[in-house]
């Protein structure tokens, strides 16, 4: 009788990713972009909305990052004018507010008006600007930031590319971007069936943002032991080329 082969690492990998494949929401896939981004404005305007900013502390995600504005893993003092896309709650923003020179024009736009109205509650600041807007049509000017700050928002993409597209857009040339985006890991599965979105591979996300010029300078990770155990999601430095072209993306691991 023939003896199995054992799995090679790239198979198992490749298992592992098809399982959490299965774990992971699928329900975007049905609808119209359009349709889905009113299913996700609802969601974020009813009761789950209300307790993003509870469920970003419990988790630790946001003292977390909190942390890695502190330590300047991410220098935001570098910056004058900084959009937060998808400001939610204002997780991102309130960090902003305690990192950035106090010169630094601060702007938090959202799909979702009602969160803005709960960031600005929660903030009780008159720095921050509050924009409605869709990621994928931004009302701003060709190269109106220095940089943005992107939290946990385009895994409401099927496609993230009209929105990456879009921050290349408003980026200056050289602009920087933190990107934080869930990951294709078990827990990133069960976080898009609560909050009725995708995940990404870093090689995949990686791809996608040299392919629209927005090359990764750096790999960040929340703490080491979120580096060591993958944990945390995908956090991200890129930098907008001062003219966009095509370039072979490098090898980042998944």
């Amino acid at each position: 009788m023939a003896t199995q082969q054992p799995e090679s690492p790239s198979q198992r990998r490749k298992r592992k990713r098809a399982l959490r494949k299965l774990v992971e929401f699928k329900g975007m896939h049905g609808l119209s972009l359009n349709q889905y981004r009113q299913d996700v404005k609802q969601l974020y305007d009813g009761p789950k909305g209300a307790m993003l900013a509870m469920a970003s502390l419990v988790s630790l995600h946001e003292p977390l990052v909190g942390l890695m504005f502190r330590e300047r893993k991410f220098d935001a003092t570098r910056f004058h004018k900084i959009l937060d896309i998808g400001a939610g709650a204002g997780q991102i923003l309130g960090h902003l507010l305690k990192r950035t020179n106090p010169s630094a024009e601060l702007i938090g736009c959202d799909l979702s008006h009602q969160m803005l109205r709960r960031a600005r509650t929660r903030l009780d600041s008159d720095r921050p600007k509050y924009v409605t807007a869709d990621l994928t049509q931004l009302p701003f000017a060709d190269d109106s930031f220095d940089c943005i700050t992107c939290g946990w928002v385009i895994e409401h993409l099927h496609d993230p590319r009209p929105g990456l597209r879009e921050f290349v857009r408003v980026l200056q040339p050289g602009g920087s971007m933190l990107l934080l985006a869930t990951e294709d890991t078990v827990a990133g599965a069960l976080t898009s069936r609560t909050w009725k979105c995708r995940t990404y591979n870093r090689r995949e996300l990686n791809s996608m943002c040299e392919e629209v010029g927005l090359p990764w300078q750096e790999q960040l990770y929340l703490t080491k032991l979120h580096r060591f155990f993958k944990l945390g999601g995908i956090l991200v430095e890129a930098t907008k080329q001062a003219q966009v072209e095509h370039i072979p993306p490098r090898s980042f691991q998944s």
